[in-house]
């Protein structure tokens, strides 16, 4: 029997962004202190420790020669005042044998130093004494030599001590610092995915603080445009449904009515009037599919917004309600399809509810933008209601009644086409009463008067 195979481990997931930056932080972070403290070395401290060890050097060969100068009477006085003054210690005894062993840095530079003013090269002695630590140069003093001491406390330095002691507080500084700023950098990240797993979940999306690094609040601006989107595509989802299910019940129930009277009779009046409600449900569904769908973009071709403006009077005009005309002639890049059906339904919108009455259609032309209006002189809306108006299935019972308004979509339509092409559309009061319906569109710069 052959043993079943072991299933082999999973990978190790990835370092997370937070980590990622952190480590690559904390080694920038000690790299450059690496570097400052390299340059600060070399272009300060290294010239003002050469500088000392050669004054040094020049005192510890001066005070040699001094001595030597001196009455044999003074001289114990001298070396009191050379101890007390500058720690420095004479004596005739020669330094002893020098053993190649280790010095603090600056005595490095002081050998140096020694050997440029005494002319041979030399390696300081070092020896521990009751009074500490001493390191000693034979000095010419003289006919003779003259053995010069250097207490190791005279030159208080630790560079070496200090230079990693900067570096462990740099790098636990730079671990600290990078994990803050990584922190910092991915918590809106780390907020956005909960928002977008929120999403995908089918939840309500949660709007980000549009706050801190400039790419940060773009991102976060953008996600709460499309956030927004998501709700409102939520909520016309579900007025459409509610709609679209209390719209169809009418023409159903009349549809029904209809079936259970030829049943008895036939009647070609009934079968008229079922064939209507059908068309009605038709246009409603096709409607509500248009919203659905988004109504997808189209691309812009050079369009006479004129003539455009002229083919719709044309089309909806009537002996009893005229359509005037008023626009310049003007080229515009433009979605000539969804702008006629968008005008289209403002127009239907204006003939159902100012019959009898002029509607214009009028273009405003300037050098960044066109306006294209529809003018009617209806009962108008409400301030309040102009905005809720583009809702889909909203309609105004006192003004545009459902006994002469149809299923409520056009507006939306209107909205929707807008939105997609990247136009403007507004319902304003109409001076002397009645209602006009802008879209404004941005003109490219290829539009211009012929």
């Amino acid at each position: 029997m052959n043993p079943t195979p072991a299933t082999p481990a999973p990978p190790d997931p990835p370092p997370s962004l937070a980590q990622q930056n952190t480590r690559l932080l904390a080694v920038a972070f000690v790299l450059l202190e690496l570097i400052v403290m390299g340059l600060f070395a070399f272009w300060v401290v290294l010239p003002l420790a050469r500088r000392s060890a050669d004054d040094l050097a020049g005192l510890m060969v001066l005070s040699a020669q001094t001595w030597a100068e001196l009455p044999p009477a003074t001289r114990p006085a001298f070396e009191v005042e050379l101890l007390k003054s500058h720690a420095l210690v004479l004596r005739a005894d020669p330094p002893g044998v020098a053993r190649d062993e280790w010095h603090p840095p600056y005595f490095y530079l002081l050998e140096d130093a020694l050997a440029r003013r005494t002319g041979h090269a030399q390696h300081l002695v070092r020896e521990e004494l009751d009074t500490g630590t001493w390191y000693w140069a034979s000095v010419p003093a003289g006919s003779g030599q003259l053995s010069v001491g250097l207490s190791a406390s005279r030159i208080d330095s630790q560079p070496v001590t200090a230079f990693f002691v900067a570096i462990f507080v740099g790098f636990a500084g730079a671990v600290g610092i990078s994990i803050w700023l990584a922190r910092r950098l991915t918590q809106p990240l780390a907020q956005l995915e909960a928002a977008s797993a929120l999403i995908g979940q089918g939840g309500m999306p949660v709007l980000l603080p549009e706050t801190g690094p400039l790419e940060m609040v773009r991102l976060s601006r953008r996600f709460n445009a499309m956030a927004q989107q998501v709700r409102d595509l939520l909520s016309t989802r579900t007025t459409l449904l509610a709609g679209v299910s209390h719209d169809l019940r009418t023409p159903l129930a009349r549809m029904r009515l209809a079936l259970e009277m030829l049943r008895d009779k036939p009647d070609p009046g009934l079968i008229d009037r079922m064939d209507r409600d059908i068309e009605q449900m038709n246009q409603l569904i096709g409607q509500v599919l248009d919203l659905a769908r988004g109504l997808a973009h189209e691309a812009s071709v050079p369009t006479d917004v004129a003539a455009l403006l002229q083919q719709l009077a044309d089309e909806h005009a009537s002996t009893d309600t005229p359509i005037l005309v008023n626009c310049p002639t003007v080229q515009l890049a433009v979605a000539p399809a969804a702008l006629r059906r968008a005008l289209g339904n403002l127009l239907q919108n204006a003939l159902r509810y100012a019959p009898g009455q002029p509607v214009e259609l009028v273009g405003d032309v300037s050098r960044t933008r066109v306006r294209l209006g529809v003018l009617d002189r209806g009962p108008g809306i409400a301030p309040e209601h102009l905005d809720a108006v583009f809702e889909p299935f909203h309609r105004l019972e006192t003004s545009r009644s459902r006994a002469t308004g149809g299923a409520g979509l056009g507006l939306a339509i209107v909205r929707e086409l807008a939105r997609v092409h990247g136009w403007q559309v507004q319902l304003q009061a109409r001076p002397g009463g009645g209602l006009q319906a802008w879209i404004t569109i941005e003109a490219p710069p290829q539009a211009a008067r012929v």
